[in-house]
């Protein structure tokens, strides 16, 4: 036991030493792109792509809980991918399938806390079964908060949003004058969750995508080259590196 501890200490004095272990980012975001190109460079099937991509997935979680990160929410799934091709639709909805059946022990054994954030009623039946057994089990840790993005466009958000607060001033719920800021937030999928402080996109693609527009107003984004299924808790090390050194003015001085 004592050398499990004191190896849990090196990887955080390690870490400590890159960054400053006192200025975390609270909540990270990343848009999971690259899993096509990985795998056309190695000719193979972009199924492979994305379940090697998965792999990534799975660094950089265990790395954000190791390093304190709060909430990491993940880009799975855009309310545009139902333009690809079915099967590569369906490869992906059974690789999350996978996923949560192969790692939700270790991700409740490890406090992660999984929540999916979109329009799930589009979703399979055979993957929100997974989904819900997943927010299920883990949903009162107190750990890293997991969000996956399925089925999610920033957009439809606010359009769900707009919808849901016209819905309770019919009903009486709410006055128009009422409307602001925050009545704005508590109507989108993240309610309750501080907006991203840090948006890393990988790939080499320089845009957000229809990814959190609310939420990113003031976030601090990072881009990289590096395809999503070669992310590592390196690379995750030195986007916070670079986000620490930026000032964050939110439209002051």
């Amino acid at each position: 036991m004592s050398f499990l501890f004191n190896q849990k200490k090196d990887v955080a004095k390690k870490t400590g030493e890159k960054i400053d272990m006192s200025n975390i980012p609270q909540h990270i975001a990343i848009i999971m792109d690259g899993n096509g190109r990985w795998a056309k460079k190695r000719g193979l099937v972009r199924s492979l792509g994305h379940r090697a991509g998965m792999e990534a997935v799975k660094r950089v979680v265990k790395a954000s809980s190791e390093i304190g990160v709060k909430y990491l929410t993940l880009y799975a799934f855009s309310t545009e991918n139902w333009k690809r091709p079915v099967d590569e639709i369906n490869s992906l909805m059974n690789l999350l399938i996978e996923y949560l059946g192969r790692e939700i022990d270790e991700l409740n054994r490890n406090n992660v806390k999984i929540n999916f954030i979109g329009d799930i009623s589009k979703i399979p039946d055979k993957c929100k079964s997974k989904i819900e057994e997943a927010e299920k089990i883990t949903m009162n840790n107190s750990g890293l908060v997991l969000n996956i993005a399925l089925n999610y466009g920033g957009k439809d958000e606010i359009v769900n949003a707009v919808k849901n607060i016209c819905k309770s001033i019919l009903e009486g719920k709410l006055n128009l004058s009422d409307i602001d800021e925050n009545v704005v937030s508590n109507n989108l999928y993240t309610a309750g969750q501080p907006d991203p402080d840090l948006i890393i996109r990988p790939s080499g693609e320089l845009r957000i995508s229809n990814f959190m527009l609310w939420q990113s107003a003031y976030s601090e984004l990072w881009f990289s080259d590096i395809l999503w299924p070669d992310f590592d808790k390196e690379n995750l090390i030195d986007a916070i590196a670079d986000y620490q050194k930026r000032n964050r003015r939110f439209g002051g001085i």
